[in-house]
């Protein structure tokens, strides 16, 4: 294991996001502080409790899911983009590492940037709403569990996309609405029955529960279920990940 070649790429995008930090870190903060300000506070206090929780506290999952969503998939396919578009990436294939520690070092870097934005975000939380977590060992395995693997979706967008607008394309066209639908301003359960059988056909709906029975105690979906879906994603990213290495998919031709 090239653990110097790792630490290399490592600290290039780490340092990438302290020169970005408006970007990569104030700006999705200030994002979700207003949908606190809007969601939890001015509507929230005109709003019932859902499954015996404040909705404003309701929210914090879902808030925080959508920004990590976010945040992980550009971090990983901004990354790995540039070195396509500078040509750069051709040094790197050609370096005496291989492609296990290169994805390891840039989808390594994007999940600790949005691990330490989600912890942010759950941290400014406090400041609008008040809230406990049941269970915190799982909070934070459940965050970086669903950092790492859109990190590795980010990063498969990053080699796909050949513009700068195909970058964009699934994250503000399919993962965000997806993200709206999932459940993170409401409980699936509050849908019609029909409704409620659709949402099930959303993965992000597990993700949003899962991270939700972490701070609560209660899902809309069985905990163990939403652990299952993550993995299962994670599995399908690496399977394209090595695909795209084995057959030089937009990267060696």
């Amino acid at each position: 294991m090239n653990l110097y070649g790792i630490r290399a790429i490592y600290k290039f995008e780490m340092a990438r996001t302290w020169r970005t930090i408006m970007q990569s870190v104030i700006s999705p903060v200030l994002s979700t502080s207003l949908y606190f300000v809007v969601f939890g506070t001015a509507i929230g206090s005109h709003m019932g409790a859902i499954d015996g929780i404040s909705y404003g506290a309701f929210i914090i999952p879902g808030l925080i899911m959508l920004s990590l969503l976010g945040e992980s998939i550009s971090n990983a396919a901004f990354g790995i983009f540039f070195p396509k578009f500078s040509g750069t990436i051709y040094e790197v294939l050609s370096a005496p590492i291989s492609p296990i520690e290169i994805v390891a070092g840039y989808v390594g870097a994007a999940a600790t940037k949005s691990t330490l934005l989600g912890l942010l975000i759950i941290a400014t939380a406090r400041v609008f709403v008040e809230y406990q977590i049941q269970h915190p060992i799982w909070m934070l395995g459940f965050l970086i569990l669903t950092a790492v693997t859109f990190s590795m979706f980010g990063f498969i967008i990053g080699i796909w996309a050949d513009d700068f607008q195909k970058l964009q394309i699934i994250p503000l066209m399919v993962v965000t609405p997806l993200t709206f639908l999932g459940g993170a301003f409401y409980s699936i359960n509050m849908l019609p029955e029909i409704w409620q059988k659709i949402s099930l056909f959303n993965p992000v709906v597990y993700l949003i529960s899962g991270f939700r029975w972490a701070f609560y105690g209660v899902s809309d979906v069985n905990i163990l279920v939403s652990l299952g879906i993550t993995l299962t994603i994670l599995v399908a990213c690496m399977l394209g990940i090595w695909l795209i290495f084995r057959t030089g998919y937009r990267i060696k031709v």
